[in-house]
């Protein structure tokens, strides 16, 4: 029935013929090559070709895949091509601190908080570990969850995992081999490269001081400089470094410069090992972990496939945000598949290109509202009231808070002020211990300016539930927000 040299194996005519005949030659050849695959090894899998539309899905599927490693590396790009820390831009393996809240003028990234400072740091540990020293917090809450370059959480060190006294560690590669100075906890990167988007609750303006004192006694330096004197160097700067918003040029790259990107980043990023078989898919087209990518030199149809990529699996992408999570009252609340993500792989890119560095929902979830309980869009001309009974006040060991968005998603301006309330505010609650929040553009009278988040002054609007450190009946979705009901 078959012949082979070694090196190929051929089918006789009349074999194919008679399957040819049977209507489903297709089908049955590809369970035939497998069984010859198991036989003869590699030599023979790579003299198989998959049809055209094979082609086409697994170069979709690698794009997907792909994509979370190409926008960490568009992000470090731009978010470290400064000389020395500068907001929330640092050179790699340098602290970067947010001091202030976002404001109205604030249009960097959509749905920003008023919750928390951020603490930044875009790492490489490829050559030698990182030794990061925290303070103690006081009992402040905090997080300082580390993302590998695949933008999986790895480690979250903080209030809700080692508590609140000072702590120091290090962020070691995945084949570093070596000791650590006594003290030192090891945490093992999967990758050489990774990113650190650390919170630290902040109550108000009024507490930025406290929490800038508490940024400042963090560090962060190579072993080989720990308990030394340490300069950071300064960086730098490429002046032809497109410093656009990185999924803005994820989204206008071609798929030559797209796919030739992922196999470099790969090379010092290796795939987690629950990725083998796309992995395995991956070598048919021609991209394997650790090897260059020379897009010109692949097949036709090969080239053809990964043209048509980023179109089909962008649409994906995009769409399995606005999607995820489970619907409830009119909110959308994510609880499964954030910060680690297993083999999902269409989720995990949605979330890189539309909420890079989220929290496990063991830190934190972000219940979103789009409607009304009528199920009508929210409009600032209109007044709502948000009710909690006693027993629905958001459960959380850390703290929650309301935050309001425009048709921008984004802070506006407003009388008093304020662009999230929550139970670090002076609330008023009921008598019966129930909770009202009013939503409205104008002010609902002073004696209720306590629970006031105000609407913008036009269009339409949402808002954002943030809970950090949530109980479990909100992970488990025994606990839901009450729905947002329009005053008549």
């Amino acid at each position: 029935m078959y012949e082979t040299d070694h090196s190929k194996v051929s089918i006789h005519k009349p074999f194919k013929s008679s399957l040819d005949q049977q209507g489903d030659f297709s089908s049955m050849w590809d369970t035939f090559k497998y069984q010859l695959i198991g036989f003869y090894g590699d030599e023979i899998e790579m003299n198989m070709k998959y049809s055209v539309e094979e082609v086409h899905e697994i170069a979709r599927d690698t794009y997907i895949y792909a994509y979370p490693l190409v926008m960490m590396q568009v992000t470090r790009d731009v978010g470290c091509n400064v000389a020395e820390p500068t907001g929330l831009r640092a050179p790699i393996n340098q602290l970067a601190h947010g001091r202030e809240f976002p404001d109205t003028t604030f249009t960097d990234v959509v749905r920003p908080n008023a919750d928390t400072l951020y603490t930044v740091l875009s790492y490489d540990v490829s050559k030698e570990p990182l030794v990061v020293s925290i303070p103690d917090s006081g009992g402040r809450y905090y997080l300082t969850p580390w993302l590998d370059w695949w933008t999986d959480v790895f480690t979250v060190p903080g209030s809700r995992t080692t508590g609140t006294g000072a702590i120091t560690y290090a962020i070691v590669g995945p084949n570093w081999q070596g000791a650590l100075p006594d003290g030192v906890k090891e945490y093992r990167s999967p990758t050489g490269s990774g990113l650190l988007i650390g919170r630290t609750q902040t109550n108000g303006k009024s507490d930025y001081e406290a929490v800038r004192s508490f940024q400042d006694g963090m560090q962060v330096v190579p072993l080989s400089a720990y308990g030394k004197p340490y300069n950071p160097p300064k960086n730098t700067v490429n002046p032809n470094q497109d410093m656009s918003a990185p999924p803005d040029q994820v989204d206008k790259m071609d798929a030559a410069t797209f796919f030739t990107m992922f196999a470099e980043v790969m090379k010092d990023n290796p795939p987690h090992a629950n990725d083998y078989p796309i992995i395995d898919r991956m070598k048919w087209i021609g991209i394997e972990p650790g090897k260059s990518f020379k897009f010109a030199d692949a097949p036709q149809e090969v080239q053809e496939g990964l043209n048509a990529a980023p179109a089909v699996a962008l649409k994906l992408i995009k769409r399995s945000w606005t999607i995820s999570g489970t619907l409830a009252n009119g909110w959308r609340t994510n609880l499964t598949a954030i910060g680690t993500y297993g083999t999902d792989y269409l989720h995990r890119a949605g979330v890189a290109y539309a909420g890079l560095g989220a929290n496990l929902t063991e830190d934190a979830i972000y219940p979103t509202v789009f409607a009304d309980a009528d199920g009508q869009p929210m409009s600032s001309d209109k007044r709502y009231v948000l009710h909690f009974d006693k027993d629905q006040i958001p459960p959380v060991r850390a703290f929650w808070s309301l935050t309001m968005y425009d048709e921008r998603q984004l802070f506006t301006a407003n009388p008093i002020d304020r662009f999230a309330i929550g139970d670090r505010d002076n609330l008023t609650f009921n008598p019966d211990g129930s909770l009202d929040l009013y939503i409205q553009r104008e002010s609902p009278g002073k004696e209720k300016e306590s629970n006031w988040l105000p609407a913008p002054q036009s269009g339409l609007f949402t808002m954002n539930l943030r809970l950090y450190w949530p109980k479990a009946e909100a992970l488990n979705g025994t606990w839901a927000p009450p729905s947002v009901k329009q005053v008549k």
